[in-house]
């Protein structure tokens, strides 16, 4: 008996629509125009009034509502540049294919677009929109070059896109823009509490040069800062280097290595009875010094920790919750001091030697109390943006084939 030819077909879709999507080649349904530069060095063809875009400039918004730089009519006349319409899907070519945006002015760009018209009687501006992961793949599997790796227009035109009927797509394209507006709402609520919690870190966390003071203060506090060697008021311990044959699928402890801390979930464990230096308890300051480094408060049971892991030990004059954003903020600066491209080594000599301000005990208390709940405040806003992000590639994975 012959098999039903698999029908084209979501898993999910609205209400009333029962027709097979049909797949056509995007150069079959969309217009693909490449851009231009004009003479950089000839004034007159710049700070005009037409919108020129870059690719460093798309990729964080959906719209692109204004461009860094506009040309002028010379301009455009001495370029390959085009003057694209609105809704037309500027898609980046080289050094980073795919990164998309929806015009809502008209606008040029220079070479490293191949921008996407789409013929709006076929399909949905949107919808060919929220398409961009796939076709992102595409242009990263057939871009050529060996210098670096572009996509043509000709190439991109023959991307295969699964389309239903008109209709369908724009209540389709309404749910996705429904949801990316929801996105990018809790998106700039994150970033906005990012920079607060930043602009109160500078503020809080002691005396700029040459004072004895911050700039903002708890009421009631009016001692003058003190500077100490971090070396002087912390004990720093490393963990202990573990021969693989004592590594264990199963035991009374777990051994917490630096990939636990953020995307290793797999665990080993130890039989081993050690010194109380070597185990890490609930509530202890820790801090991983090899390849992903920062400081953290472990939240978790028991356990032994490794030789690429301090656990640091506080004297009297440090409250924890103030030493652990201390912390925080000296990795900041040392990740805008140091090339993206460098790893950055932490020793223990140099944490040691690190001079930090000090108020007393009480001050530093409340503190770091107000950033581990500002703290608090973002980890909340982080999860209801995942939560919204996941949400939206539930709905892609379901509602388009």
């Amino acid at each position: 008996m012959d098999k039903k030819p698999k029908r084209m077909v979501p898993e999910v879709r609205f209400k009333g629509f029962t027709d097979d999507w049909e797949q056509r080649k995007l150069g079959e349904v969309a217009k693909i125009i490449g851009g231009g530069t004009p003479n950089t060095k000839n004034p007159e063809y710049w700070n005009g009034k037409i919108n020129w875009y870059t690719p460093a400039e798309i990729g964080n918004n959906i719209y692109a509502t204004s461009s860094e730089r506009k040309i002028t009519e010379e301009g455009l006349k001495h370029s390959s540049a085009k003057v694209l319409p609105i809704e037309t899907i500027l898609f980046t070519s080289r050094a980073g294919i795919g990164k998309t945006a929806i015009l809502t002015e008209s606008a040029a760009t220079n070479q490293g677009f191949q921008s996407i018209v789409p013929n709006r009687q076929i399909i949905d501006s949107y919808f060919l929109y929220s398409l961009s992961n796939s076709l992102r793949k595409y242009g990263e599997t057939h871009g050529a070059g060996s210098t670096f790796v572009e996509i043509s227009g000709r190439e991109l035109a023959k991307a295969n896109i699964k389309l239903p009927k008109l209709w369908e797509q724009k209540l389709v394209s309404k749910l996705v823009k429904s949801i990316d507006k929801l996105l990018s709402l809790q998106q700039r609520k994150l970033k906005q509490l990012k920079q607060v919690r930043k602009a109160m870190l500078r503020q809080l966390l002691g005396p700029k040069k040459d004072k004895s003071i911050p700039n903002i203060r708890f009421k009631n506090f009016t001692e003058a800062w003190e500077q100490r060697k971090l070396g002087e008021v912390a004990t720093f311990i490393n963990g202990r280097a573990y021969k693989q044959r004592e590594l264990l699928d199963s035991g009374k402890y777990k051994v917490l290595r630096v990939g636990n801390f953020y995307t290793n979930d797999s665990w080993y464990y130890s039989n081993l009875e050690l010194a109380d230096k070597y185990y890490i308890d609930k509530g202890d300051l820790v801090y991983t010094w090899s390849a992903t480094f920062g400081p953290h408060i472990w939240n978790g049971e028991k356990v032994i920790y490794h030789y690429h892991i301090w656990k640091i030990v506080l004297s009297k004059f440090l409250d924890r919750d103030f030493t652990l954003q201390i912390l925080k903020a000296d990795k900041a600066k040392l990740l805008v001091n140091t090339n993206g491209s460098t790893m950055i080594h932490v020793t223990k000599k140099d944490m040691e030697s690190k001079i930090i301000s000090l108020p007393n005990i009480e001050e530093q208390k409340r503190i770091g109390s107000y950033l581990i709940k500002f703290d608090s405040l973002i980890a909340l806003q982080q999860r209801k943006t995942d939560k919204l992000s996941n949400l939206k590639k539930f709905c892609l994975q379901k509602i388009f084939i």
